[in-house]
């Protein structure tokens, strides 16, 4: 894990691929809990049996926002950023699912340090992040991430 405690730390990073999650498994339990939360419940995602039979996969898949609301929990196995008074989810751009996430496949996150600019006191930094499925050459998905940090 890398450790960023200020704005010139995180600037030195641009253009680095700064590291890889550990892998999460994601079951059909969590699939389920997202459904609910999300009230989508499209057979695709949470009927097993239907799935099975008519599904191309031939098994659910999980919701793409679902692999895309990982990102936080995934970003901090990768990064720490200390002396911050607060953090901000601000944004995603140029966003694209490459491949659905299969029940009980392992994801990890893969991030690089697109750019990082100072906006008179918040740091505004773009973060390409891909979601890697294991044993697949293809990603879940690649995108820009933006977080807005209020550093101490």
């Amino acid at each position: 894990m890398i450790v960023i405690n200020n704005f010139d730390e995180y600037k030195s990073l641009e253009g680095t691929l700064v590291g890889t999650s550990s892998w999460h498994v994601i079951d059909q339990n969590q699939i389920n809990r997202f459904a609910d939360a999300t009230l989508d419940h499209q057979w695709i995602h949470t009927d097993e049996q239907r799935a099975m039979n008519e599904s191309p996969y031939h098994s659910t898949i999980a919701h793409g926002y679902l692999t895309l609301s990982l990102i936080p929990y995934l970003w901090k196995q990768i990064a720490e950023v200390r002396n911050i008074s607060m953090e901000i989810n601000y944004g995603i751009e140029n966003f694209k699912f490459g491949q659905p996430v299969k029940v009980n496949d392992e994801v990890c996150l893969q991030a690089k340090i697109k750019s990082v600019t100072d906006l008179k006191g918040t740091v505004k930094v773009v973060v390409l992040a891909k979601l890697l499925i294991k044993n697949q050459l293809k990603p879940a998905y690649t995108g820009d991430v933006v977080f807005l940090y209020h550093f101490a």
